[in-house]
């Protein structure tokens, strides 16, 4: 199987997951209209991650002479430590749908820097107590700063909604922002640890019983997929606004254009997931996590440069913007700084 043994690779990695996962929700606007809801859109998400993970695994994860196939390392896998991946897949999925739904409402800008930099501080927490690898103060000093980050975003979009500009996602301003966070505390509760616990320490030599990152990823796959059926089915019909969604719209509303954009997603998102897994064996999980929920950043800016979602805000919104940026950016290279 392929695996990195260079610290600065294994940084690069958990850059294009940063990439990968703070622009995913482009497809999502891309593809929402009046017709195609998120709940939509989230069934092909769903499938994009199983179909990619299982492609990364018959290829990354079965390739060379060192460590264990994908195959041979599914069988030896002990129940308890799939059951574990499994359950960070249906946890991560009631996490991430409620952030869907928090985009819907408040936009990019607002939930990734809010949902994901909450799941960012707990998560770090999380991961290093069960893999204690790098400079704590260094880690926690840049975790601190993300925290801190994340209230001037809160308060820049408090700003933004309080100057009336007409925006249509005003009228959902403090249950985006609710939603934001709760879906921030399941993703910090510990999905990437349980999946993470499950894995080798030794990726050249892995110790049997426990799964390789690719195993690993297909598990979570597969817990992701199969909860699909009941988080989204509840969300379709029972929305947070709007008309129920009919999980038949599905066949009879999209078009294959519409399938690809989900499935996308659903893939963009999984090979940052994967690099992440593939990266922490060198980097540890904390600095692996935390870097690659770095994603905040990247969809900050999708939403503020490109969606246009603080036009017309406030200078003093634009100015707590530049300044949750600057916060971010010092949070992320201490947390760089402290894997080294």
């Amino acid at each position: 199987m392929f695996f990195v043994e260079n610290y600065a690779v294994a940084v690069a990695f958990c850059v294009v997951t940063m990439l990968c996962w703070g622009s995913w929700g482009n497809t999502q606007k891309l593809s929402a209209s009046k017709t195609w809801k998120y709940q939509l859109f989230y069934w092909d998400y769903g499938l994009g991650i199983l179909l990619s993970s299982l492609l990364i695994a018959f290829t990354l994860g079965s390739m060379g002479s060192e460590g264990r196939g994908f195959l041979a390392d599914i069988r030896q896998a002990g129940m308890n430590h799939l059951g574990l991946a499994f359950l960070g897949g249906v946890l991560f999925n009631l996490a991430n749908i409620l952030l869907v739904i928090a985009i819907d409402l408040a936009g990019l800008a607002v939930a990734f820097p809010i949902g994901i930099g909450l799941a960012l501080v707990l998560g770090v927490i999380q991961t290093y107590w069960f893999n204690p690898k790098g400079d704590p103060v260094l880690l926690f000093a840049g975790v601190g700063l993300v925290a801190l980050a994340i209230i001037l975003n809160a308060l820049a979009y408090k700003k933004r909604v309080a100057s009336d500009t007409g925006c249509s996602q005003g009228g959902g301003a403090g249950l985006g922002i609710a939603i934001s966070v709760i879906a921030g505390l399941l993703m910090g509760a510990g999905f990437f640890g349980l999946v993470s616990k499950g894995m080798v320490k030794d990726f050249a030599h892995p110790e049997a019983g426990l799964m390789t990152p690719y195993t690993a990823l297909v598990v979570f796959a597969v817990g992701l997929f199969i909860s699909n059926f009941l988080w989204n089915t509840i969300v379709s019909l029972k929305p947070v606004r709007g008309e129920p969604v009919p999980p038949s719209s599905y066949f009879s509303l999209g078009s294959p254009r519409l399938h690809a954009v989900g499935i996308l997603g659903g893939t963009i998102w999984n090979i940052g997931m994967a690099l992440s897994l593939i990266a922490s064996g060198k980097a540890g999980t904390a600095v692996s996590y935390g870097l690659g929920q770095g994603a905040t950043l990247v969809a900050a800016l999708w939403g503020i440069l490109i969606w246009k979602e603080f036009k017309g805000a406030p200078k003093a919104a634009h100015r707590l913007n530049a300044a949750m940026f600057i916060l971010f950016v010092a949070g992320l290279a201490l947390i760089i700084r402290a894997g080294a």
